[in-house]
């Protein structure tokens, strides 16, 4: 009777997956749980869940059998277009893009499920983060600045929104934030004097909501443009606020136009999902003159600071200042450089950095560190809760820049020449923001995120277009790959048949790295699908 009744299980199982109707639905009841508890076998959205950690629990490959850590499969999209995109893992399947592609690939074969293309439109193609998914679909933003739903199964497009508008100077790069009911973008478009904005639309019919302007609209006397929401946020449920980073004002190296602060651009900004009301913001950098958008991510990290409990916010900004705040009101906990910076004052009562008017870009050049890439960038960084290390890509730097008169055209109004940087992996100890370690890789600095894991492994890469695995105590390499191509995007990790596979990507291919199966214990039997 026990095997007539498994079979029934495993046909049962099997017409679940390929009919629609009450069977979608129960997949649809574990989607939504596993944005806010993601199991060890799915990756659902763009930081891995909604804390922004890059944190993986996963401990079968360690720093003692990493080195034996060998490719398993890799996918060619065959196209010029570099994947900068952190793939999502839903019920074995991947999903990742670049601008204007979205493909859906096996994560145990690498073998291509469908392809979805929407032909070359307008807007900037520079890169594209990936997607975000709630039941059963698929959110994806376009160059010409589209929300687009897709049904997960098979790519079909079922509903596309215009965020906002292209010919006006807006596009988008950026994985969507699902909260909810809620999907949440932003846009980009900041050396062109618009105003910044988070928009929110309704998962299941697309209709507007909401949306949260971070600047005035243009015109307006003596204020300021700019301010872009260009990376995903991050999303605490218990106090159920979502977290962005915004860009720089505009115009973009002078602003004698834009006198003041200039909120809420280069800001950190708390926003009530349901509602897109503003909660809190801090600024990291106060009138910035120097293109230091503070989009990097917010990680979420609760635990003791100095010995008190705190729900904490943390960020190493593009301005090259480490920032720990109490998300609940946005308070300065902590605020100290993470590598060389000369252009503050100090730092106010308030934790930020105080712009030191000297060090503003002009006519005959200024020197400036860190140059306009930052210090860090859109490189994911990743918190380990066994260390309490925050790790990130650094890129040390000095810069000289120029400022022309800022005249009301769209523009940059200066440049900046760099003059000398590198590029290292920093641990930093969020108590103290003192650097741990240090881990050199190259000259010109690397475009890759970081990922942690439970075992003690931090996974990131070069500028030499090489995957490593350092240990997370210490910073020393455990083991080294050539992808062949620079890497530009986020690792993410998963278990599929007690097997734990990390994802990378350089260049135009996706790679899977695993152990191989003979270093693995047995499988566990497959999961009942009745239960």
């Amino acid at each position: 009777m026990k095997l007539v009744k498994d079979a029934l299980v495993l046909v049962a199982g099997v017409l679940c997956l390929s009919l629609p109707g009450p069977c979608m639905l129960r997949a649809q009841n574990l989607q939504n749980a596993q944005l806010l508890n993601p199991s060890a076998d799915t990756w659902p959205l763009y930081h891995g869940d909604y804390s922004g950690r890059r944190h993986s629990k996963l401990t079968q490959i360690t720093p003692r059998n990493v080195a034996s850590l060998s490719l398993s499969w890799a996918f060619q999209t065959g196209q010029t277009a570099e994947i900068k995109a952190s793939p999502l893992l839903v019920d074995g399947i991947l999903y990742f893009t670049v601008p204007d592609n979205i493909w859906a690939v096996d994560a145990r074969s690498g073998h291509q499920v469908w392809h979805y293309n929407r032909p070359a439109t307008k807007g900037d193609h520079i890169g594209h983060r990936g997607v975000a998914m709630l039941k059963g679909w698929l959110y994806f933003t376009t160059p010409d600045d589209h929300l687009i739903s897709l049904n997960a199964k098979d790519g079909a497009v079922r509903w596309d929104q215009v965020i906002a508008d292209v010919d006006k100077g807006y596009w988008t790069t950026m994985a969507p934030l699902v909260v909810g009911n809620h999907v949440m973008v932003g846009a980009s478009g900041d050396m062109d004097n618009l105003p910044g904005l988070i928009r929110a639309f309704d998962a299941e019919t697309g209709s507007p909501q909401w949306q949260w302007n971070s600047t005035p609209p243009t015109g307006t006397p003596n204020g300021t443009t700019g301010g872009m929401a260009w990376m995903t946020g991050t999303y605490d449920p218990q106090l159920n606020l979502t977290f962005w980073g915004t860009g720089n004002p505009t115009p973009v190296l002078n602003g004698a136009t834009r006198p003041g602060d200039n909120l809420y651009t280069c800001s950190i900004v708390a926003i009530n999902p349901d509602t897109g009301k503003l909660a809190w913001a801090f600024q990291p950098s106060p009138h910035d003159t120097h293109d230091w958008d503070a989009v990097e991510t917010p990680v979420l990290v609760d635990g003791n600071f100095h010995g008190q409990p705190r729900k904490m916010l943390m960020q190493a900004s593009r301005n090259g200042y480490f920032f720990v705040l109490d998300r609940t009101n946005g308070k300065s906990l902590l605020t100290v450089p993470f590598g060389p910076v000369n252009w503050t004052l100090g730092v106010d009562s308030q934790g930020r950095p105080i712009p030191n008017p000297a060090k503003e870009p002009a006519p005959d050049g200024r020197l400036i560190a860190p140059d306009e890439g930052g210090l860090t960038n859109f490189r994911a960084p990743s918190f380990d809760p066994k260390t309490g290390l925050f790790i990130v890509d650094a890129h040390p730097s000095y810069s000289l820049y120029f400022a022309k008169p800022a005249d009301g055209n769209y523009g940059w109004a200066g440049a900046d020449y760099g003059l000398w940087g590198k590029g290292v992996i920093e641990a930093i100890d969020y108590q103290t923001g003192k650097i741990r370690w240090s881990h050199d890789v190259g000259k010109w600095g690397s475009g890759a995120g970081i990922m942690t894991t439970d075992s003690g492994l931090t996974i990131a890469g070069d500028g030499f277009g090489n995957l490593l695995a350092l240990d997370t105590a210490n910073g020393k390499t455990l083991w080294h790959a050539g992808t062949g191509a620079p890497i530009q995007s986020s690792p993410i990790s998963y278990m599929l048949d007690g097997r734990q596979y990390i994802v990378t990507s350089s260049g135009g291919v996706l790679f899977a790295w695993a152990l191989p199966e003979g270093m693995i214990a047995a499988k566990p039997p497959a999961k009942s699908l009745s239960k």
